[in-house]
């Protein structure tokens, strides 16, 4: 058995991107000015999520700053004017868009199974979450669905110096664990899974179905990735990989 088992956290343990598109979606509904379908400003958000968050996880800017450049392109294709005080910013997107975005957030359904089934093992692994997500909101997300209890550390960009995937490493170190001795699971191919093995943790592929960035059905992988389909999956998948 693993000696450190690593959850992602957004499109694994909460959804976060239907929370994100239904909220958007509310916003987008009331605009009487917006300048294109809601469809298509929706789809303008996410992009915009994507592009700012890269930004952060880079270190360019702040994760408030990341919302703010986020708001100022997308304000005027929503028929609004941009407010130049980043105190205006801040607080259009924390009355507007988390207050919102945060009574969205839905646990999947096989997340406390799993953790539970996992916490009752002889000897099991010790679990963290490792994810590439704003400290403060991150644990606001797990304290929400009593998730927090099961896990020995949540990590972040903030506590490691650096994001997914330059943070195995430093995450095996801080969870005093050799990476090959450590698994990450997680719902993003590339990042999760493949990023990991290349740092030396076994990764295992939460296929829930869907791509997380594009919406789309789940990328193709080769026969040699470690696939499940529902957490609750895990236990035993870790049995057979070990036996």
């Amino acid at each position: 058995m693993a000696d450190v088992i690593f959850f992602d956290l957004d499109g694994t343990l909460v959804d976060h991107r239907s929370a994100a598109l239904e909220t958007i979606g509310q916003i987008v509904q009331d605009a009487p000015n917006a300048t294109a379908p809601p469809e298509e400003l929706v789809t303008l958000w996410w992009t915009l999520e994507a592009r700012h968050m890269r930004e952060y996880l880079a270190g360019q800017c702040s994760f408030g700053e990341h919302h703010r450049r986020r708001l100022r392109s997308f304000l005027p294709m929503l028929g609004e004017p941009v407010p130049t005080s980043p105190g205006l910013l801040d607080a259009w997107i924390a009355e507007r868009y988390l207050t919102v975005f945060e009574e969205s957030w839905r646990c999947y359904p096989d997340v406390q199974p799993c953790l539970e089934t996992l916490k009752r093992l002889p000897r099991g692994p010790r679990l963290a979450v490792l994810t590439n997500g704003d400290p403060e909101q991150q644990r606001a997300k797990l304290a929400r669905f009593g998730l927090l209890e099961y896990f020995e550390a949540v990590l972040t960009p903030t506590e490691l110096g650096a994001a997914k995937p330059l943070a195995y490493a430093t995450a095996c170190q801080r969870m005093r664990t050799d990476p090959a001795q450590a698994v990450n699971v997680g719902d993003m191919l590339e990042s999760d899974v493949h990023a990991a093995a290349l740092a030396g943790l076994t990764g295992i592929w939460l296929d829930r179905g869907i791509d997380f960035v594009t919406g789309g059905p789940s990328p193709t992988a080769d026969e040699t990735v470690l696939r499940i389909e529902r957490l609750t999956d895990l236990p035993n998948h870790l049995s057979r990989t070990n036996a």
